[in-house]
């Protein structure tokens, strides 16, 4: 069981760890020991998550989602395969989090008077810049 937050909480059937060979520190220990982890989420079949968390997890996640609807995390950051094991959980735990805060919607508001009369002042002299770059002529 990961608890996400005080009322959420992901079974241990929705998650699955495998272990591999890090690149990363440990001198020769890493070519006999597999310190990495991959923690594999099945996000898409979860029941805990609602939809518009899970489509927000998935913008969040990137290149972590795969095809079948799952989030996939790989550490390797420590020697130490257990502190991997935590750092993947909290990594995971994290991104539910942010994904679970629905963001505000945004209220569209008129431009002022003020700012408009500014653009339109600052594209006029603007133009006179411009105006003035062309060929310079003799008057004689």
């Amino acid at each position: 069981m990961l608890w996400i937050n005080d009322t959420l909480a992901l079974a241990d059937w929705e998650l699955s760890e495998s272990f591999m060979r890090a690149s990363g520190p440990g001198g020769q220990n890493v070519n006999k020991v597999s310190t990495a982890v991959e923690l594999r989420f099945e996000a898409e079949r979860s029941p805990h998550l609602p939809a518009p968390v899970k489509a927000r997890l998935k913008r969040l996640a990137g290149r972590k989602w795969t095809l079948d609807g799952a989030l996939v995390i790989q550490v390797d950051d420590t020697r130490s395969q257990a502190r991997n094991r935590e750092i993947a959980r909290e990594r995971l735990a994290e991104m539910i989090r942010a994904a679970l805060v629905a963001p505000k919607r945004r209220i569209a508001t008129k431009p002022t008077q003020g700012s408009q009369r500014r653009r339109v002042a600052a594209k006029v002299a603007r133009g006179e810049v411009k105006s003035l770059r062309g060929r310079v002529e003799d008057d004689e």
